[in-house]
């Protein structure tokens, strides 16, 4: 698999970073966000991750998505307001991304080469599906958009990616 730690991102405030960039020497948890989906209170769940294991290395990003159902409308500005005011995230966002399509960002291009649990790879299916990238830009994990960020399995694959 590819590293994917040198692709390019631009953060919700417009500045221009890269994966590694972001989750400097640690593994990184990227979900594919939205603020207006049924399961957007999971950015309670993963702003906890955050700041559980943030100090031991883990970096949660985000990506807001607006190609389900439009569930993502807003500017950026009106996203991180969002996502602070509602759910206190600190944890950073890109700016607003596809994950599928022909206009999927490279990073997403890479991630949907993974499998879940159950095999799925390709296209993402709906907000917060989520991915585990090693230290080393390895995705180690795919979860489920329904896979709550604290559930055993997801909280299991992050320890293993800090011990490793």
């Amino acid at each position: 698999m590819t590293d994917v730690r040198p692709i390019p991102l631009t953060l919700l405030d417009g500045s221009a970073t890269t994966l590694g960039e972001v989750a400097g020497d640690g593994p990184v948890l990227v979900v594919n966000v939205a603020s207006r989906c049924g399961l957007t209170p999971q950015y309670a769940a993963l702003e906890e991750l955050a700041r559980t294991y943030g100090p031991r290395g883990l970096t949660v990003l985000g990506a807001p998505c607006n190609q389900f159902l439009g569930q993502e409308p807003g500017s950026n500005e009106e996203i991180a307001e969002f996502c602070s005011m509602t759910y206190g995230v600190t944890f950073p966002l890109t700016d607003k991304v596809e994950v599928n399509g022909e206009g999927r960002h490279p990073l997403f291009a890479q991630l949907t080469a993974a499998a879940d649990a159950e095999g799925h790879t390709g296209d993402v299916r709906w907000n917060f599906e989520k991915w585990l990238v090693s230290r080393d830009g390895e995705v180690v994990a795919r979860f489920a958009p329904i896979t709550k960020p604290d559930a055993a399995e997801v909280v299991a694959a992050v320890e293993a990616s800090l011990e490793a």
